[in-house]
């Protein structure tokens, strides 16, 4: 396939194809009954949990006239309805063959979802419960006994909400008991400014099926009157010193400990400065919801400093990670964390290249859409998230590229303790893309197209029309910021990709080094480059790979190309083919791989590259340029062809 073919069909919409029904392997072996049943939080682990993944009653509805979609806390006063559907298999969306719905959710449609909260006996004098939500996609409206509880906007990030006060409670018993939950859902995918990824009402390309709802796990946990609210992680740029910032919902003592060390502390008068952002209560937190008055509940925080004399680096060659207990009178909290600093450097041959532990550091990347066929967003088992990043190491990649998609926090973990290199993308927004300006254009002509100006005379040429939209990103971007600050395997924020929904980019990097100045920024990747950052980051899929060096000493990464396109009978849930340069077998595609890697991007290194993203980690849908098929049922690449 040449440029102009490639292009072309990058937006077609092909929603009329029926897709195949197509398995992996651990979705053909669900075990219903216990779905996703580990713990989602890793490194804030408490005793206490309440897995609610399983069936859920839900029903799919037409919004009444009179309701405003964009109006976040609107309750609604019509009644729950009293006639459900059916069953869905949670936290799969009803747009997936294993939430065992497959119906699609559109923009005018509510979905509501019901269910029994389990019997929770008490165990702490005055303890609260609090309901978990890993992610539901997008805006959120949350019920228990038919009061409404709270509300929640966005479809990537956390929020929790504090139902202690909402729930029928038997002191005889000590227990909460027949208590009923219900979920109320809009999804306007594509159709508005809100952030999607690469999910769109008309899929086709390298734009995939939408899905709508609860995607990650939901779970209850019972706290202690006194409980940990946050926890900030930063190991520091010298490798030895180690700043742990906690913050508790009342005054009490803390205690922090890890192997060799343990500090106790009682509450600061006020918070530190570098603890701003666990006071800002546009934060969503581990136990609060997004926008959530923080003050009411009288916080207090904890400022620790260590000192690891001979501290064990962490590494995808050698991942090490220090075990981490927190105590608050009775609350306890499991975490963990690494000593690791990842910069941007002027190395000994003159060349600005990526470091870890002030050692340059070759990043050998592959982007991750993070899709199944099976389960869209949600990867069918915690094995199946696990695969995918031993295979990718297997394949001798030592960094994945998250690709516009906020991933459970359980792959990130995982990516942790197996040693995977972490480039996090924010979720792009915005209207309907101009695909000339964000695609072709930039594509056919990066020197003259690649390099504009993204500022305000642009906004609506980039989508970004609409001011509420562009507060919102920035909002959503500062909370994954947040969100994942703890997480070791992080390396990069990626902030904009290809100018999809970009603005003002100069200025959201700004922000992103004054919210994390412990990482890298990738400003751009793709094209529209304003200069600042730590990376000048490009695509090539269609010319011969270069280098520019040192452009406003900044590193330089190819941070997408290959693409190199293999369909496999059997194997795609479309049978329609997309990618950049296509193979009819598995041999020839094996060549081309080998020469791409060996002889055009290798020698790139010693003249200046710092890394590069192969695209990609598997096919997804008509997309069938992945190392692996979509059902991860064949890798297409023989790991010795690259050292």
């Amino acid at each position: 396939m040449d440029l102009i073919d490639a292009i072309k069909s990058i937006d077609k919409p092909h929603e009329d194809d029926v897709l195949n029904r197509l398995y992996t392997p651990w979705g053909e072996s669900l075990d219903k009954d216990n779905v996703l049943k580990e713990y989602p939080r890793p490194q804030f682990v408490r005793d206490s949990y309440i897995n609610l993944n399983g069936y859920w009653d839900y029903s799919i509805i037409s919004k009444p006239e009179d309701f405003d979609n964009d109006q976040l806390n609107a309750t609604f006063s019509d009644e729950i309805p009293a006639e459900m559907d059916g069953l869905i298999l949670v936290p799969f969306s009803p747009e997936s063959i294993l939430s065992e719905v497959e119906r699609r959710l559109n923009p005018e449609d509510f979905l509501w979802y019901k269910r029994d909260i389990p019997t929770i006996n008490r165990t702490f004098d005055n303890s609260r419960i609090l309901l978990h939500f890993g992610a539901v996609d997008q805006k959120a409206f949350v019920y228990v006994n038919d009061r409404f509880v709270g509300s929640h906007s966005g479809g990537y990030l956390p929020f929790t909400f504090d139902i202690t006060d909402f729930l029928n409670y038997d002191p005889e018993k000590r227990a909460f008991d027949g208590n009923k939950l219900s979920l109320r859902v809009t999804d306007s995918s594509d159709s508005s400014y809100h952030s999607r990824g690469k999910q769109t009402l008309h899929r086709g390309g390298m734009y995939y099926t939408c899905q709508s709802g609860i995607w990650q796990t939901v779970w209850i946990e019972e706290v202690p009157e006194t409980y940990i609210r946050q926890l900030r992680i930063t190991p520091g740029s010298d490798l030895k010193s180690l700043s742990i910032l906690v913050s508790t919902n009342k005054p009490s003592q803390v205690t922090v400990k890890f192997p060799g060390h343990e500090m106790v502390k009682s509450p600061d008068v006020g918070a530190p400065a570098d603890m701003e952002l666990l006071v800002d209560s546009s934060f969503p937190s581990d136990t609060y919801p997004l926008g959530g008055d923080l003050a009411e509940n009288h916080p207090s925080y904890y400022h620790f400093e260590f000192t690891i004399d001979e501290p064990h680096l962490w590494s995808p060659e050698d991942p090490y990670l220090y075990p981490l207990h927190i105590t608050c009178g009775e609350d306890h909290v499991q975490s963990y964390f690494a000593m690791r600093f990842y910069s941007v450097e002027l190395a000994p041959d003159g060349i600005y290249r990526f470091f870890l532990n002030h050692e340059p550091y070759f990043l050998m990347g592959v982007l991750d859409q993070g899709y199944w066929p099976d389960g869209l967003y949600t990867a069918p088992s915690d094995e199946a998230l696990i695969f995918d990043i031993q295979e990718m190491k297997r394949l001798n990649f030592n960094m994945m590229r998250k690709h516009i998609k906020v991933e459970s926090a359980r792959w990130y973990y995982h990516c942790d303790r197996l040693g995977m290199i972490v480039w996090q993308d924010m979720v792009s927004g915005g209207s309907s893309y101009a695909k000339p300006v964000v695609s072709y254009l930039p594509t056919l002509f990066p020197k003259v197209f690649g390099r504009m100006s993204d500022g305000p005379s642009h906004y609506k040429t980039f989508s970004r029309g609409s001011a509420e939209g562009r507060s919102e990103w920035l909002r959503e971007m500062q909370n994954t910021i947040h969100y994942l600050y703890n997480v070791p395997s992080i390396a990069t924020w990626c902030l904009f990709n290809e100018g999809w929904g970009q603005f003002n980019a100069a200025g959201a990097t700004i922000l992103a080094k004054e919210l994390d100045p412990t990482r890298p920024i990738d400003q751009a990747s793709g094209w529209f480059d304003e200069g600042s950052g730590h990376f000048r980051s490009v695509h090539n899929y269609f010319r011969p790979l270069t280098v520019e060096v040192n452009s406003n000493n900044r590193a330089f990464v190819i941070s997408e190309y290959g693409g190199l396109a293999c369909h496999i009978d059997g194997h795609s849930s479309v049978d329609r083919i997309y990618g950049y340069k296509k193979y009819d077998t598995l041999d020839e595609l094996g060549v081309a791989y080998y020469n791409l890697i060996n002889g055009d991007m290798k020698p790139l290194i010693a003249k200046g590259l710092s890394g590069a993203v192969y695209t990609q980690v598997s096919d997804v849908e008509e997309e069938v340029n992945g190392l692996m098929t979509y059902d991860r049922r064949i890798t297409k690449i023989n790991p010795d062809i690259v050292k």
